[in-house]
C-alpha cells in the first residue's frame, strides 16, 4: 500500500515578512524638535580677532606759514631769503600733528624739511597745485629759482614707501596730511637718481574724503590748527583748461606729442603765488599728545 504525503500549511508564526522601506522623510513633531535642539551639540564658532587700530598718537608738531607773493610772476624768483618778494600778504599759520608711531621715517624726514636739518627746506617754496574741493600740493622738488624745493642731501632713504603697513590710513576727511609719492613721475631722470627723496606733500581740503588718494600716498599727519587757512588756500582760483583744450591735449598725448605733458604742467596751478613763508618744528612740554583719528 502506497503512502501519500499531504502538504501542511506553514504556521503563521513562522512567516517572515520584509516590509518595503519608506522613502518619505521622518516626521518630527514639535516636542521632538525641542528635544533635538537641547541634546545636539552645535559646532563651536571660531572667534576672529579684530585687527588692531593704527596708532594715530601725535608724537610731533610742526608749523607752516602761508603767504601770497604778488610780484612773483614778474621776476619768477622768490630767492632763498625771500628778498625778491615785496608786499607780502600773509594768509596764516597751519599747525600739523604727525603720526610718528606709524611711519617714523616719513615723519622724521618731514620734520627735517621743516627745520632745515635736511640740507633743504620748505621755506620759500610754492603751493604747486590746488584741486578745488579735494586737496592742494606743496613742496615739489626741483629748481629753487622756480619756487621748488632744493634736493635734500641729508635725508635717510625712506623704505616706508614700499611697505604696505605705511598705507593703512586713508584720506577720509579734510586736514589729512600725506606724502605725495607721484611727485616728479613725469621726470624720469630726476626720480631715478639714487639721491632722490620724496618730499612733496599734500593736504586734503574737504569737504568730503578723497578715496582716489588712498593706497597711493602715505598719510602721516593731520591739521591740528588752521583748518580755516587750508580752506582759504583751497578757494584761490586756479588755471582750469577748457573742454576743447583737454580734448586736444588727450589727442596730442595719444599720438606721442611731448608738448602735451608740458601743457598739463600748468593745469590746476593757483593764479596767485601762494608759498610757504616760514616753517619749523614746535617743541612742546608734553611731546606725546592725545590720539587724533585719521
Amino acid at each position: 500500500m502506497g503512502c501519500s504525503s499531504t502538504l501542511l500549511p506553514t504556521p503563521p508564526h513562522l512567516h517572515r515578512h520584509h516590509p518595503t522601506p519608506s522613502l518619505s522623510p521622518p516626521h518630527f513633531n514639535r516636542r521632538s524638535l525641542l528635544f533635538l535642539s537641547t541634546t545636539l551639540t552645535l559646532p563651536t564658532t571660531l572667534s576672529i580677532a579684530a585687527p588692531s587700530s593704527p596708532d594715530t598718537t601725535i608724537t610731533d608738531r610742526v608749523f607752516l606759514d602761508f603767504s601770497i607773493c604778488p610780484n612773483y610772476f614778474t621776476n619768477r624768483n622768490l630767492g632763498d631769503d625771500l628778498s625778491s618778494c615785496s608786499d607780502i600778504e600773509p594768509i596764516g599759520r597751519v599747525i600739523l600733528g604727525l603720526y610718528g608711531n606709524i611711519v617714523p621715517i616719513t615723519v622724521s624726514n618731514f620734520k627735517a624739511m621743516c627745520n632745515g636739518s635736511s640740507g633743504s627746506t620748505y621755506k620759500g617754496t610754492l603751493v604747486q597745485k590746488i584741486f578745488p574741493g579735494q586737496f592742494f600740493m606743496a613742496g615739489r622738488q626741483g629748481r629753487r629759482d622756480k619756487g621748488e624745493v632744493k634736493p635734500p642731501m641729508k635725508l635717510v632713504r625712506n623704505v616706508e614707501t614700499v611697505e604696505s603697513k605705511a598705507f593703512v590710513l586713508g584720506h577720509s576727511r579734510s586736514g589729512v596730511v600725506s606724502l605725495n609719492l607721484s611727485e616728479n613721475d613725469d621726470d624720469d631722470d630726476l626720480k631715478m637718481n639714487p639721491e632722490y627723496h620724496n618730499v612733496e606733500f599734500l593736504i586734503t581740503t574737504g569737504p568730503g574724503p578723497c578715496p582716489q588718494l588712498d593706497n597711493k600716498n602715505i598719510v602721516f599727519g593731520t591739521v591740528l590748527e588752521g583748518l580755516d587757512i587750508v580752506t582759504t588756500i583751497a578757494a584761490i582760483p586756479t588755471y582750469t583748461p577748457s573742454k576743447n583744450i583737454r580734448q586736444y591735449n588727450d589727442f596730442a598725448e595719444f599720438i606721442g606729442d611731448g608738448r602735451a605733458k608740458n601743457a598739463r604742467a600748468i593745469w590746476n596751478k593757483p593764479l596767485k603765488t601762494v608759498y610757504i613763508s616760514d616753517c619749523g618744528e614746535l617743541k612742546v612740554a608734553k611731546p606725546t599728545l592725545s590720539p587724533s583719528l585719521p
